[in-house]
């Protein structure tokens, strides 16, 4: 499966931070998904959805400091975060 756009929270459209997103939008399942939906998800089911962007990194689950369900690509050569890179409704 792929995350092939992503919805912002309120007010947060051109924020930069993936604790930002609201949901992400998976190709497989033609819908949004609530971020803490696809990080329970992916606790169960690890490695099953990439960015559907070079080098199509796999989705991770991560907790924030205030303990709020997210999801983030795995690291790699980027400068930002590949989910923040894809396109935003």
């Amino acid at each position: 499966m792929k995350a092939i756009k992503i919805k912002m929270k309120r007010n947060c459209g051109n924020s930069g931070n993936v604790q930002d997103i609201d949901s992400v939008y998976i190709d497989q399942t033609s819908t949004y998904w609530k971020k803490s939906e696809v990080y329970d998800y992916l606790q169960k089911f690890p490695k099953t959805i990439t960015v559907n962007i070079s080098p199509y990194p796999y989705l991770i689950p991560a907790i924030s400091s205030q303990g709020e369900k997210y999801v983030r690509s795995v690291a790699n050569s980027t400068s930002k975060d590949n989910l923040m890179m894809l396109p935003r409704e």
